[in-house]
């Protein structure tokens, strides 16, 4: 694949998560009984600057948990691989909670399925938004975010990647195609 576009930048990232953190905060109406959870892998980093943009316009802080979805995609059986299944951190109570799930790209919608089934096995929510750096379009569930980092429509044969430090000692959002 060849790189298109750099369609966001370090600068502008952070940008749009404190952007996105004073949306949550406002739709929430504040910080009350209000949780953050990233979809692991690319879900999480966003997860945790979105609580340090919280905590620094707020002055409080929000609860941040992982979630991993492997065991509840709706592809395992066109795996050819047992899933590789990583932990889910959720060091709060969900039940009740105003969730936050938060994932880096929002395609199919089949991810955030999958983490919604996952995170019902931990309890009930009072409510689930969704957040996301990027939507792409090409949606095959009813599925939609309740915040928008950018929208960027793609083709099915373009990939767009995030890339933190945390895994790729950058930040930055990219456009590929062939």
């Amino acid at each position: 694949m060849e790189l298109k576009a750099v369609l966001m930048d370090e600068a502008t990232v952070e940008r749009t998560v404190t952007r996105i953190a004073h949306e949550i905060l406002e739709k929430n109406h504040g910080t009350d009984n209000l949780a953050l959870i990233g979809v692991r892998r690319g879900g999480v980093p966003i997860a945790r600057r979105l609580a340090e943009c919280i905590r620094e316009i707020e002055g409080k802080e929000v609860p941040v948990g992982e979630i991993d979805i492997n065991l509840y995609r709706d592809d395992l059986t066109e795996a050819h691989e047992l899933p590789k299944v990583s932990e889910t951190k959720i060091p709060f109570t969900v039940t009740g909670a105003n969730i936050v799930l938060v994932d880096d790209v929002l395609f199919t919608g089949r991810t955030v399925r999958a983490a919604i089934e996952a995170l019902f096995i931990q309890g009930r929510p009072a409510k689930i938004e969704l957040a996301v750096l990027v939507d792409r379009g090409h949606r095959e569930l009813p599925i939609r975010a309740d915040f928008v980092g950018k929208n960027v429509p793609t083709s099915r044969s373009e990939l767009i990647t995030v890339s933190f430090p945390e895994f790729d000692g950058r930040t930055c959002v990219e456009l590929y195609g062939l």
